[in-house]
């Protein structure tokens, strides 16, 4: 029986993790640069996950849901009482007095202060929630480091390359039916003689 794939000279685990890594990598940055075998590989891939974007796009409905949201002071930071650990009362609005030390007060503990908001969340239908699992079959979660906030707990947010599909990449190709990547030859590798080519969303 012939394959009809490229083994690109590696096992099957090692292929298969080779393919996601590069097909998660250009649905991030948009294009990538690679040897022409695997960014034909790369294609089928990619242009399957993009299509199955573009026909589940508006598959959801909109729900309301409250949800508790920490309040913050003027400073960008949460507000913090000191409430009384068996009854829950509130002892102490904040935990510094005003020449900024510290409180402490018997029994009490410091406790975050939340609001309640109402949110507006999108709820995937369920052939729209099947496609999100096949997506995140293929793509690895990628995380972001904020240069803001560089150092802090806060500064790595991981990216829904799920979401960027559905949110951003299929409603470009709504009229497009397929041909969403293409392949520009950049020439041959020194040592090998691979070519070199781009990948990238067209």
């Amino acid at each position: 029986m012939a394959v009809h794939y490229r083994k690109l000279g590696r096992t099957s685990s090692q292929r298969k993790a080779l393919l996601r890594n590069q097909v998660t990598a250009l649905i991030e940055n948009g294009r990538i640069t690679t040897t022409e075998a695997k960014a034909e590989e790369i294609q089928r891939i990619a242009e399957r996950l993009i299509a199955l974007a573009v026909k589940e796009k508006d598959n959801y409905e909109t729900v309301k849901v409250t949800a508790k949201v920490a309040r913050k002071d003027k400073d960008g930071k949460r507000v913090k009482q000191i409430v009384d650990k068996e009854t829950g009362k509130v002892l102490s609005e904040s935990t510094r007095d005003k020449d900024g030390k510290l409180v402490k007060i018997e029994n009490g503990v410091t406790v975050t202060v939340y609001d309640e908001v109402e949110k507006e969340i999108k709820k995937d239908k369920p052939s729209r929630l099947h496609a999100r699992r096949q997506m995140l079959k293929v793509l690895y979660p990628v995380t972001e480091v904020s240069t803001e906030n560089k150092g802090r707990k806060k500064s790595v947010k991981e990216i829904d390359l799920s979401t960027k599909l559905f949110d951003e990449i299929a409603p470009k190709y709504a009229n497009r039916n397929g041909g969403y990547t293409r392949i520009v030859k950049l020439g041959q590798r020194k040592g090998d003689a691979a070519m070199q080519v781009i990948i990238e969303l067209v």
